[in-house]
């Protein structure tokens, strides 16, 4: 990925008084855009009745302007998506792959390049997840209105003070953008914002594959193998019906069926009506789909609850300790925080063997990965 130039703007003085809400006006809009220039950008959307994001407001900042676009009431909102995918713009965003994702609809790739302010945050030692006001307030010393972060943002009309805080979610990019950016080359960290940058382009980290889908569940580890085949088998499904009705997760069936059915291994409608988790209208609605997932458990494997390597002695358990001991010191030495450098799930699978690994390619081989190797 080339070097992008961020130019430094903090548009407090930008108002944004009403949506644009038809093509006319925003055709106009994106014509106002000098050439090459970066982009800030956030989007609102909701998910809580879908699987997948709607997109209902779209804040920019570019140059001197700044707009909200609404893309709920414009018939072809793809005028604006052209200097969106321009690769000559850099698209500056705080948390990025939510907002991509987003507007996946629209750009049908990933956007590129993207400077993204929580990423570059983290490699400069913030919290890995530090919020957007947060981030604000310490770098730009701005307090940033709270009050509308649960915002429905599908209803119309939004209020002044729900415009004003879409707003200001693009007001500051730009600044802040900037002077991370000068901190990253401060620090000789700029190569590996660029490659965490480039990472966001990667497809698949917008598109949940169905049999990777029991990766999202929690406690597997516990459970015994034939339970944990029967729950992936069961995740499995529960996605693509998901996806293919366009329901959240839950709606279809929630996590607490999946558990409780692969305990019980039900064999008929009825026996799905004595488990209490499972709703009524999905055992009448998807009770033989549920049914034929559960004793279609081809393919599925138990290679990949890397934790069950642990159990295997205190041995594994005193080398993983001892990683963990050199990420802490080096993540200390470094001022970065440890989970940016490596989670618990890469140091266990470097104690498996497996050397496919985030932590051994790209800026971290050098500053964790062989480290790490030569403490093995």
């Amino acid at each position: 990925m080339r070097t992008m130039t961020i130019v430094s703007k903090q548009a407090t003085g930008m108002t944004a008084d009403a949506l644009i809400g038809d093509e006319s006006t925003l055709r106009t809009l994106v014509g106002t855009w000098p050439p090459g220039a970066g982009i800030a950008l956030d989007t609102e959307f909701v998910r809580e009745r879908t699987y997948y994001p709607r997109l209902c407001l779209v804040q920019v900042s570019v140059a001197d302007s700044l707009a909200l676009i609404d893309p709920l009431a414009i018939a072809d909102a793809r005028v604006f998506i052209g200097p969106l995918m321009d690769p000559g713009r850099p698209k500056l965003l705080h948390a990025a792959r939510q907002d991509v994702e987003a507007l996946l609809p629209l750009t049908g790739t990933p956007l590129a390049p993207v400077f993204d302010t929580q990423l570059a945050a983290a490699l400069l030692g913030f919290a890995a997840q530090i919020g957007y006001a947060e981030l604000v307030r310490l770098v730009l010393g701005v307090e940033l209105a709270k009050g509308h972060a649960r915002t429905d943002w599908a209803r119309r009309p939004l209020s002044p003070a729900q415009l004003a805080y879409a707003a200001d979610d693009v007001r500051y990019l730009p600044a802040l953008a900037a002077l991370l950016d000068e901190r990253l080359t401060a620090a000789g960290r700029r190569g590996w914002m660029e490659e965490e940058s480039a990472a966001l382009t990667n497809i698949r980290l917008y598109r949940v594959a169905p049999a990777e889908a029991w990766r999202r569940l929690k406690g597997l580890e516990r459970l015994q193998p034939d339970v944990r085949h029967a729950i992936r088998a069961l995740a499995r499904w529960r996605e693509e019906r998901a996806m293919e009705c366009d329901l959240p997760r839950g709606w279809v069936l929630p996590d607490a069926a999946l558990y409780e059915i692969a305990q019980a291994r039900p064999r008929t409608r009825e026996d799905l009506l004595r488990i209490a988790s499972v709703p009524r209208a999905a055992a009448d609605r998807v009770g033989g789909e549920i049914l034929k997932a559960l004793s279609d458990e081809s393919g599925v494997t138990d290679d990949l609850i890397a934790d069950d390597w642990l159990r295997a002695g205190p041995e594994q358990l005193r080398l993983l300790k001892s990683l963990q001991q050199r990420l802490l010191t080096i993540a200390g030495e470094l001022e970065i925080q440890p989970e940016v450098l490596a989670t618990r799930r890469d140091l266990t699978a470097l104690l498996r063997g497996e050397r496919e690994l985030p932590i051994l390619s790209g800026w971290r081989r050098t500053i964790i990965g062989e480290p790490l190797l030569a403490a093995l």
